[in-house]
């Protein structure tokens, strides 16, 4: 899909992560197009599934979710899985979850206000789906870098260009 791409559209793509409230007018001053052109070119981008929505991005600290977490969980039984995603699914404290390769099932990353709602989380939520034998929880103390937005280059032509 990335071959699809061209340079106009990556950097349509990179201003609307940065802003996706940016002027059509504006974009296509970026990028030397009509509105119109611009307009067709965002409006395929959604069509094929390359754009998914458009977000606000809202403030952790505003909403005093201070609190970020990584919590590994793992289990023995396979037919733990259905459970653990249906309820990690309705948790909205819960901001991702992967499934992961080596000796744990899957990664969350979580936001709660406190250790003391990290604790009941935990063991409200996490621990007491049936089948689940353990987690590991990391505690992040600060987040240097923090971002939704995707690379629109691949990495090895963006060490290219950067010399390495």
């Amino acid at each position: 899909m990335m071959s699809d791409i061209d340079d106009i559209d990556r950097t349509i793509l990179a201003l609307l992560q940065e802003n996706g409230r940016t002027p059509y007018a504006e974009l296509g001053k970026a990028v030397g197009l009509a509105v119109s052109s611009v307009n067709e070119r965002v409006k395929k981008l959604n069509e094929r599934g390359v754009i998914e929505g458009v977000h606000a991005a809202v403030s952790a600290s505003a909403l005093r979710l201070d609190l970020l977490a990584f919590v590994f969980v793992g289990w023995n039984d396979p037919a733990t899985e259905e459970q653990f995603l249906a309820r990690v699914a309705s948790e909205p404290a819960i901001l991702e979850c992967h499934h992961v390769t080596g000796t744990w099932n899957y990664l969350l990353k979580v936001r709660t206000h406190t250790t003391r709602d990290l604790e009941a989380f935990l063991g409200g939520i996490v621990k007491a789906v049936p089948g689940v034998l353990r987690t590991e929880t990391l505690i992040a103390l600060s987040s240097p870098k923090e971002t939704g937005h995707l690379p629109l280059v691949p990495p090895t032509e963006h060490a290219r260009k950067a010399g390495r």
